[in-house]
Formats: C-alpha cells, structure tokens, sequence
C-alpha cells in the first residue's frame, strides 16, 4: 500500500486557501498511485490555539467536499486536520475521506498542558480498514505517549500515522520514541510535520517513516515543503514536491 505524509506548510487562518494546496497535493499523490495521504495536525487552519474557537467547524463543512470527490475520483483516503466544533471547547481534529463512504472525524484525545485552556479532549481511538492494513491515527502529543500506540496495538493497528505540529527542539526527542515503539509494537510508523507558521514560531518538519524493527528508513528536511511516499509491500519510499505556490 502506497502510504504519503505531506510536510506542509498552513497559511494561518484560511481554510479556503489551505483547501486548494491540499488539492495538488492529493492530485499528485494519486498521480503517483498513492491509496492514503495525510497531512499535519491542524493542516487546513495551521496550528494556533488561541484562533481555533473562531475556526472550527465540522467535518460535513461544504468547503471540504472536494476531498471526498478526490477520494472517490481516485480511490485514495485523506486525512486533514482543522478544530471541530463541540458544545464546550473545539477539538483537534482530523477529518478523513474514504471512497464512497461517508466521511469520519478523529479527534486528539491526549491534549499537552498548553493546549487544555483552548481545545477539548476526543473520546475514542480510531482505525482505518483497508484490504492491507489497520491503521491507527495519532496527533502530535498523543502520539509520543506509549499508552496511545499500546491501545493501537490492541486493536490490531498495524501502522501508525502521526500527524504532527511539533517545532524543532522536540524533533530529537520524537525521532527516538517513535524508533522504540516502531519496535516494541513491530509497526510501521509515518510521520507527517508542518514546516511554516506554528504557534507564532516555525515547525520542525523532518518527517519520516520507521519500520517494525525501529529502523528509520526515510526523512525530509526541516524546511521543506514536500511529501513523504512509502510503499508498505517493498519498503521503497520517494520524495514527492509539487510546484511552490504562487507569488
């Protein structure tokens, strides 16, 4: 299975423009036969706390219907990020797309101390099902805590997507955890993280993929706005850009 992380860099605040640069990326994705791509945490709004509440919405937003005709068109699932509405505080969410099939919302249920004044916490994992594999979601904080990849597991989880807005200070830290639980839990492990705008500093970026036996086979740059292609059967991985956004 052709799996993609997209290192992406958010226009703050613009749901609309961040839309259509997901658009190319999915169009070259499937280009390239990829059958699941997924982007950063907050992907569609950048990462920024304090303008969540303005932003979120739902996952049947009618501004997000071109992916599920890209998901159909192509027989490709997506995942991208934006803050969901609830009665109480937004959720950190992640929006994912299936052909045909109705669409579903994960949302973060292990939120960092700094993200409790500003988001509510999701209830349940998720996993998507596909002819190849069980796919756990994970978002940035959760996924670097072993009880959350421990109940992925449980449930059958045979990779691991982590959809990440970490800055580089952490990158380091990341990079062994997600080395140990590749091999404690013999999963494959990709990780998508935003380059660009981050809670009024710049993300990390370095995505990359480990395979059961902790062994990191493939990285992008901290600074690179690209995609991260495996394919889960020979290992292969490839680096994918599409064309910068214009001036």
């Amino acid at each position: 299975m052709k799996l993609c992380a997209v290192q992406y860099a958010s226009t703050t605040g613009d749901i609309e423009g961040n839309v259509a640069r997901h658009v190319e990326f999915v169009e070259l994705a499937a280009t390239h036969g990829a059958e699941l791509i997924f982007f950063p945490e907050l992907s569609l709004t950048g990462y920024e706390p304090t303008l969540a509440n303005s932003l979120a919405t739902h996952e049947e937003d009618p501004r997000l219907d071109v992916f599920q005709h890209l998901s159909d068109a192509h027989g490709i699932v997506i995942g991208a990020g934006l803050p969901l509405v609830t009665s109480q505080m937004p959720r950190i969410g992640m929006v994912v797309f299936q052909p045909r099939a109705g669409r579903q919302a994960y949302a973060k249920q292990h939120l960092h101390d700094d993200e409790l004044p500003y988001f509510s916490s999701g209830e349940r994992p998720m996993l998507i099902e596909t002819r190849q594999h069980r796919l756990a979601l994970a978002i940035c904080y959760e996924s670097l805590q072993p009880d959350h990849i421990a109940t992925a597991a449980s449930l059958g989880a045979d990779v691991y997507l982590a959809s990440l807005a970490k800055l580089a200070p952490g990158m380091d830290e990341a990079y062994a955890c997600y080395a140990t639980f590749a091999r404690e839990r013999a999963m494959t492990i990709l990780m998508a993280n935003c380059v660009g705008p981050c809670d009024g500093e710049s993300g990390g970026g370095r995505s990359a993929a480990w395979i059961d036996r902790g062994k990191r086979i493939a990285s992008l740059a901290d600074e690179q706005e690209a995609m991260l292609m495996l394919d889960t059967a020979t290992l292969a991985t490839r680096v994918l850009a599409p064309a910068p956004p214009a001036a």
